[in-house]
């Protein structure tokens, strides 16, 4: 059985797709199954990596996970990171952590979307015009690396 059914990996993508629609800011997840060292510095070189750090308002968050190893990071670019509470991204790590301990890591992971949604439509709202920087579909690095 795959990690994230396709159904999941939808819900998933729609997540990202609902919460964009009221921010100009940029949501990703990359998914490998193992991770080598520290979940924070890994998500950091995926950051770079996945040109996460190139949006125009810096308010690009990446949500890593590496599910064999159970562990995972979110992390945020420059200009969210100088607005949002300094407690945010633990508290959005504990919603999604309550999520994950029930064995059920797509909700872990909505919910996750959807508390980086409500935070970045407060100080990155939508206006007219904003388009779409980054892609939302779920990258597998595991995939990315093998290319």
């Amino acid at each position: 059985m795959p990690f994230l059914t396709e159904q999941e990996q939808d819900l998933i993508t729609n997540a990202i797709s609902e919460a964009e629609k009221l921010t100009s800011g940029e949501i990703r997840i990359a998914v490998e199954k193992h991770c080598k060292g520290e979940a924070f510095e890994r998500a950091t070189a995926y950051f770079s990596k996945l040109g996460m750090d190139k949006t125009s308002q810096q308010n690009g968050v990446l949500i890593y996970l590496a599910h064999v190893d159970h562990k995972f990071a979110v992390i945020g670019d420059r200009g969210i990171h100088k607005l949002v509470p300094e407690d945010f991204w633990e508290t959005t790590q504990i919603a999604m952590q309550a999520h994950f301990a029930g064995g059920n890591i797509a909700n872990g992971l909505i919910a996750g979307i959807g508390l980086i949604g409500e935070k970045l439509a407060i100080h990155f709202p939508y206006r007219s015009g904003d388009i779409n920087e980054l892609p939302n579909d779920i990258i597998f690095m595991d995939k990315q690396e093998a290319n």
